[in-house]
């Protein structure tokens, strides 16, 4: 068996991909809950644990710090925000335009996610060839 490091960057992006959809859901899921009173927004959270992932390879090249992930340990965190204060009397802390514009730069971000993943795949079908 030949030991490849050909998927790493794949295996990252479908994990941030994975992370990307799952805070669409939780997105919706405030869309969903907007006059739901006592309702607390969520999020999820991603970028922190790649960005620490990353992190703990200080001095190695991207490459290697991107062959060198724990996939197990990169997921996406679903989290309730209580830090945005509610300004409505019921204590529900959704603002449908803040929705808008996260679930507008998600879909921009999830976008360019696939699109990257289909680029590595095209690569490694160029290579193929």
């Amino acid at each position: 068996m030949i030991n490849t490091n050909i998927y790493d960057y794949i295996n990252v992006l479908d994990r941030a991909a994975d992370a990307s959809y799952l805070r669409n859901k939780a997105i919706a899921n405030n869309f969903a809950n907007i006059n739901t009173p006592g309702y607390k927004r969520q999020d999820v959270s991603f970028s922190a644990n790649l960005e620490k992932a990353l992190r703990h390879s200080r001095y190695k090249s991207l490459d290697e710090k991107v062959g060198s992930v724990r996939l197990d340990h990169l997921k996406g965190t679903v989290f309730t925000d209580h830090e945005n204060f509610s300004y409505r009397l019921d204590g529900n802390n959704v603002d449908i335009e803040t929705e808008s514009a996260h679930l507008a730069s998600n879909t921009t971000l999830y976008n360019g996610l696939t699109q990257s993943i289909n680029a590595e795949f095209g690569n490694i079908k160029l290579v193929a060839k």
